[in-house]
């Protein structure tokens, strides 16, 4: 449960409630002498107040956002800020650092593949964002020197970490395995996650006056990194794929650009734009953005190009499944929907682990290298 979510805030204030029940049924009891009740007074008193102050720190948070995620709060966001130059003619991709895979010979790039840590500057949006690049070990190799490849941009959940897609989703690793097992072609990733104004979630549309974040993820990051990596410009080499948040991204993206990207797969999607404290006002009174920024709405009433989609739910588990039900009905030719459903799963890592294996593998047919 992140720190911003309903179910957190919800639940310091059952616990707060609780204590506060709990302190005044307790009393008479803990009133008589002796040390173990005054131990016992100033623990139950010391233990809601924590709690109490916990639920109004938490709700403070929540319209504020002060933090954007545990890992923030606790100070383990510890990676430096990278000032990035716009002068003309120079790159809107650097590399900032290298990792290897957990893998046989994953040092060695070639055997291996390997993970760049890279800023991305959008040159129409303006927006500068931390992202991963996952390089399998074919574009490492000489007889795929003069190779493009395709590549998927890869996004988190709000407010996730682009780190996630790596450590606990296995994004990188899964590709690896993939491909080596011949289940599908070698794939450049491009992993971020969603939140490229933090901490606001803008739900990858572009605000009024605010974060051209559809821009960025439509035009700017695509041009980027085929400017930077060996790979193709066309819609038919790029997909976009996500869970939650960046599920939704995912299918919008591809939804409204099939120009330039030939497939969306959304892992645990919905299907409309959140309006909430944590995107604040993402249309400005305009109708019309945010009927595009729900998908059902548009499939009906705008164009359908030529994407593929690929959609997830559970039968149990998961609050998406009439929502994915009516967009599988609502793709019309050209496009193309495929889906996975599960018998249960819920809105977690081990059902999205669950997912991304047959997901990248759906991806890749539907992706061209050349």
């Amino acid at each position: 449960m992140g720190l911003t979510s309903t179910k957190v805030l919800v639940l310091a204030v059952a616990v707060a409630v609780a204590l506060f029940l709990a302190t005044v049924l307790l009393w008479p009891r803990l009133a008589r002498g002796g040390w173990r009740s005054v131990v016992g007074r100033v623990g139950l008193l010391l233990v809601t107040q924590v709690t109490l102050f916990a639920a109004v720190g938490l709700a403070a948070n929540r319209s504020f956002l002060f933090y954007g995620s545990w890992a923030d709060l606790f100070g383990q966001e510890q990676d430096m800020g990278v000032v990035v130059d716009h002068a003309a003619g120079s790159k809107d991709v650097r590399v900032v650092g290298t990792q290897a895979l957990d893998v046989p010979g994953g040092g060695r790039p070639e055997v291996g593949g390997q993970i760049q840590k890279v800023v991305v500057a959008g040159e129409r949006s303006r927006i500068a964002s931390p992202a991963y690049v996952y390089l399998p070990p074919e574009y490492f190799q000489a007889r795929y020197a003069k190779r493009t490849f395709p590549a998927a941009v890869v996004l988190t959940g709000y407010p996730g970490t682009a780190e996630n897609l790596i450590k606990g989703l296995k994004y990188p690793k899964t590709a690896y395995l993939q491909a080596k097992r011949g289940q599908m072609q070698p794939m450049v990733l491009v992993m971020l996650r969603p939140t490229v104004a933090p901490p606001r979630d803008t739900e990858c549309v572009d605000i009024p006056g605010g974060p051209q974040t559809e821009t960025f993820f439509a035009e700017d990051l695509p041009k980027a990194v085929s400017e930077a990596y060996r790979v193709g410009t066309e819609s038919r080499n790029w997909g976009f794929m996500g869970n939650s948040t960046g599920a939704y991204c995912a299918l919008k993206i591809a939804l409204h650009h099939p120009d330039r990207f030939a497939a969306g797969a959304g892992f645990s999607a919905y299907y409309k734009a959140a309006e909430d404290v944590t995107t604040g006002d993402l249309f400005q009174g305009d109708d019309r953005l945010r009927k595009r920024a729900d998908l059902l709405w548009s499939l009906d009433h705008l164009p359908q190009g030529r994407s593929s989609f690929l959609v997830t739910t559970s039968k149990k588990g998961e609050g998406n499944l009439r929502g994915t039900r009516e967009f599988i009905r609502k793709v019309k030719s050209p496009a193309s929907v495929s889906s996975i459903v599960l018998e249960s799963g819920g809105h977690n890592f081990n059902t999205w682990n669950r997912e991304i294996p047959p997901g990248l593998v759906w991806m890749g047919g539907k992706l061209s290298a050349n």
